[in-house]
């Protein structure tokens, strides 16, 4: 019996002793300290005020709530910057007299990640995510917080991973 435990304990320690740095967001081992978010401009064809600001804070809070990394205004070692480029509504499902049923609104936000301290990590892509809410609903007040706040979890997100998770 105590064989058996020795056995384990000695595989739990090299299972654990091989697998490098490890934490519970995925994030490896970073050489940067700092990271700046620069303002992402709203040049969707539909221009709703204030999403360019909450996308902005989103991005900075998730970094900031996820790494050790320290947010700055400039010379940031992390840099991420873009624009909101699309910010769209469409119809997804239709009744029986034509009418929309069901309207999806669809945000995408092109992101330039730059990491000054190795280049090779450097990315510009779209990250793209949709919520779909009834038709007889205004895409205003709550509709759009909640909509908004979905999709920007799910960019937010994306682009962490993008940026800094190496699994």
């Amino acid at each position: 019996m105590r064989k058996i435990k020795i056995l384990l304990a000695s595989t739990l320690l090299f299972t654990l002793s091989s697998c490098g740095i490890y934490n519970f967001t995925g994030v490896g081992d970073i050489k940067a300290t700092t990271f700046q978010v620069n303002y992402f401009q709203n040049n969707a064809d539909i221009v709703e005020p204030g999403v360019e600001r909450t996308f902005t804070l989103r991005l900075q809070d998730l970094i900031q709530n996820q790494t050790n990394l320290s947010l700055t205004n400039s010379g940031g070692e992390l840099i991420y910057e873009g624009e909101i480029t699309q910010f769209r509504v469409t119809p997804m499902t239709a009744t029986a007299d034509q009418r929309a049923a069901q309207n999806r609104l669809t945000v995408t936000v092109n992101v330039r990640y730059i990491n000054t301290l190795d280049e090779e990590d450097n990315f510009e892509k779209p990250f793209s995510f949709y919520y779909d809410y009834p038709a007889a609903s205004l895409l205003s007040g709550s509709v759009l917080n909640a909509a908004l706040d979905e999709i920007f979890e799910r960019i937010t997100q994306d682009v962490f991973n993008e940026s800094l998770n190496k699994w």
